[in-house]
């Protein structure tokens, strides 16, 4: 052990949650707008925002221009510290940590009580990498070789699997059986095919598991 945290890896349902973010700069805006991508309820509570944040206002962000009081938290699930203040980025985590709120805080690697790790998302596919503080320049360079490995076909891949889980589940929970199907799909070369545009190929595979009854065009139309 080097002495750095060690972190309990977790994906958090942040769906219609309600979500603090205190700081509207770059940091507080990268928060913001994560946070809605996953379906939160997100306030920003700061004196100045980005024009991304201002042209973002309304919906699932909302803006509120104040100093940040301890009236804030209220309600939050999840609380964000991104000023440009050590000691506000302090208070805000502490006044947090009184109420049992989990809070992260931009200004530091161990100071808050959860980081957030660099990630590579295609659709539903999402790759989580975190050094522990030890090496941000290190989870970088992962993002980028795992983005380059796992490219827009996974998302694509990911959208048939589902819908052909929803199709066997629909018809009956057999575990054995629908364990050899979706070995099968993942053993295959779906994800190359998916990426060279082969239609009739990808057809192929899925009559030689599934039968003629699903095609590509069908199973990537159909909603999740």
């Amino acid at each position: 052990m080097n002495g750095f945290m060690s972190y309990y890896p977790i994906f958090l349902d942040v769906q219609g949650k309600s979500c603090l973010v205190v700081g509207g700069g770059k940091v507080g805006a990268r928060k913001a707008f994560g946070l809605a991508g996953a379906g939160a309820q997100v306030r920003v509570v700061s004196l100045g925002f980005t024009p991304e944040l201002e042209a973002a206002s309304g919906g699932d962000i909302c803006l509120d221009k104040k100093e940040f009081d301890l009236s804030d938290l209220e309600g939050a699930g999840l609380v964000f510290a991104a000023t440009d203040s050590v000691e506000l980025n302090a208070w805000v985590r502490d006044a947090a940590r009184e109420r049992n709120i989990l809070c992260n805080i931009a200004d530091g690697r161990d100071k808050g009580d959860f980081i957030l790790p660099s990630t590579v998302k295609q659709g539903d596919l999402m790759i989580a990498i975190s050094t522990c503080g030890a090496s941000p320049a290190l989870a970088r360079k992962l993002r980028r070789q795992l983005s380059a490995e796992f490219g827009l076909e996974y998302g694509v891949m990911l959208t048939l699997m589902a819908n052909v889980r929803k199709e066997m589940l629909a018809r009956g929970h057999d575990p054995d059986g629908h364990k050899e199907i979706f070995t099968a799909l993942v053993d295959s070369d779906l994800p190359a095919l998916i990426a060279a545009g082969d239609k009739n190929g990808v057809n192929g595979v899925l009559k030689q598991v599934l039968g003629d009854e699903f095609t590509f065009d069908e199973l990537t139309a159909r909603s999740g």
